[in-house]
């Protein structure tokens, strides 16, 4: 496996939430800085020792709600 993809949203109670695509891997964090060495540790548990993705991807998503 060449790459991992994590979709990430802003939390509503603040701070961010990642969810691996295709993979059951959660996890939080308070600031970006913070989600980027979660993930990375949450990708090292999950797999095993050398079997582990060489990319991780975070693809941000934003949602809005505007009055019409």
């Amino acid at each position: 496996m060449n790459e991992i993809i994590f979709l990430v949203e802003e939390s509503v109670e603040g701070g961010y939430l990642a969810r691996a695509l295709g993979f059951s891997i959660f996890t939080e964090a308070d600031t970006w800085d913070e989600l980027k060495e979660a993930v990375q540790e949450a990708v090292r548990c999950h797999f095993d020792e050398g079997q582990h993705p060489q990319v991780i991807r975070l693809h941000i998503v934003r949602e809005e709600v505007m009055a019409a």
